[in-house]
């Protein structure tokens, strides 16, 4: 019987030290395939660098498709255009009004604009 209990008491520490190993080593697997990961996508760096500009320019589009932008512009425009029209002809800050105009009326969609103001607009880039 002795030799019974000796035999038992050796399985079972040979189960109880494999059972530890077991969860060990499949520890040890994942944390090699989460570094291995890490790796091949540079920590994420090379998703964010493709998803990053595509995300900036949805939420670009977004904003300049916004009322407040487009009233905001089309004030800022329209007072710009107030002081062109009373600037004197042939002057240099004439001239440089015509440049600001034409650079704000470029950054708005021209057709969200009131008629004047888009007709207004195509006079200048006609007389550029």
């Amino acid at each position: 019987m002795s030799s019974y209990r000796d035999d038992f008491r050796e399985r079972e520490k040979d189960v109880a030290w494999s059972a530890p190993r077991v969860v060990g080593w499949i520890l040890l697997a994942l944390v090699a395939l989460f570094a291995l990961s890490f790796i091949v996508t540079g920590g994420d760096l090379a998703i964010y660098r493709f998803w990053a500009p595509k995300q900036a320019d949805a939420q670009r589009v977004v904003f300049e498709n916004t009322q407040s932008y487009v009233q905001g512009k089309t004030e800022y425009i329209s007072r710009l255009r107030y002081q062109y029209l009373e600037a004197e002809k042939g002057s240099p800050h004439k001239g440089a009004l015509k440049q600001l105009i034409l650079s704000e009326a470029a950054t708005v969609d021209n057709s969200k604009l009131p008629v004047e103001l888009e007709s207004f607009i195509q006079q200048l880039k006609g007389s550029v």
